[in-house]
């Protein structure tokens, strides 16, 4: 009896916590669902968020529909996004356009939760592309994502990058590269806020950056360290001057190490990134070490990924001594 009563109990602590009871597979089938539905070219933004919202009660099930929707069939605009044009960001005219700004995405995020009763808003910030932004702070915000609230607590906000979340573009913004990532939904708050600095600091939930320039001193945040959960990184900054006879060490604490099996470094980008290269490392608890001597001269990107994911990007200065 006394069992059965702390499985009820169990059951209804889960009910009432809200994302609490959200597990991976519920993701995978809404996935699923969304993905049998497609890309609906001929309704509107309402009927497509009611389509894609109406077999769900649970409104972490239905912003994962609309999320997963809009991750898969709205592109990155590369001509936009490098003139900063926000004149088709409205969600009809995204809709219309299949393709806009990260603006775009979070306007369309935020309309399709409105209609679907879950609230939502827009945030605008920062967050870092590519090597050449390491230390380099814009004159104005360059992303936009959302925060969506399912309760009354502060710790009831969570993060969504539906823009992130659909792809990338190259070093230029001249090609978008489709490529869908789970990893921006509901995204560990403490790692997201590594990769994204809001504008207005009241929308950074958990801990996160001081000021932008500190943000943009941190190296690039990859999508291994939110399937890894990084939780703090060796060098701190971003931009590592060094020369070719130093051994350089690095450290990256994650929580979630169990199955980390590679450890890999690339140098470089585009047409001149080397192959990939597997290092020693040692795991100590989820403390990954390597020590690394960068021989070649010149500043380039120096990826770390584990597992063949991306983990960190900095930026190296190497010269002789």
């Amino acid at each position: 009896m006394m069992r059965v009563i702390n499985l009820l109990f169990i059951a209804l602590f889960f009910a009432s916590t809200g994302i609490a009871q959200i597990n991976v597979k519920q993701y995978e089938n809404v996935d699923l669902y969304v993905k049998k539905l497609g890309a609906l070219p001929l309704l509107n933004v309402a009927s497509i968020a009611d389509t894609l919202t109406q077999n769900f009660t649970d409104k972490t099930l239905k912003s994962r529909a609309i999320f997963s929707w809009i991750a898969n069939n709205i592109a990155l605009d590369p001509k936009a996004t490098r003139s900063n044009d926000t004149k088709n960001i409205q969600p009809e005219n995204v809709i219309l356009n299949r393709k806009t700004t990260s603006i775009g995405f979070s306007t369309l995020v935020q309309e399709m939760c409105s209609l679907a009763d879950i609230r939502c808003l827009t945030v605008d910030g920062y967050s870092k592309f590519n090597t050449d932004q390491i230390g380099e702070m814009p004159e104005d915000f360059n992303h936009s994502w959302n925060v969506i609230q399912l309760g009354t607590s502060p710790s009831n906000w969570y993060y969504v990058d539906a823009a992130k979340a659909s792809g990338s573009l190259d070093k230029k913004f001249m090609v978008f590269t489709p490529s869908f990532s789970d990893c921006y939904f509901f995204s560990e708050k403490n790692i997201f806020n590594l990769d994204h600095f809001p504008d207005n600091s009241a929308w950074v939930l958990g801990t996160g950056s001081k000021t932008a320039k500190a943000f943009y001193d941190l190296p690039i945040i990859g999508t291994a360290s939110y399937i890894y959960k990084t939780q703090a990184f060796f060098p701190e900054q971003g931009f590592i001057k060094c020369n070719t006879t130093k051994t350089n060490s690095f450290t990256i604490k994650l929580q979630n190490n169990s199955d980390i099996s590679d450890v890999s470094i690339i140098i470089g980008d585009g047409v001149k990134q080397l192959k990939p290269e597997r290092i020693n490392f040692t795991n100590d608890n989820g403390e990954i070490k390597f020590n690394y001597t960068f021989k070649k001269e010149g500043e380039y990107p120096f990826k770390i990924l584990a597992n063949r994911n991306m983990l960190l990007t900095y930026k190296i200065e190497s010269a002789e001594d």
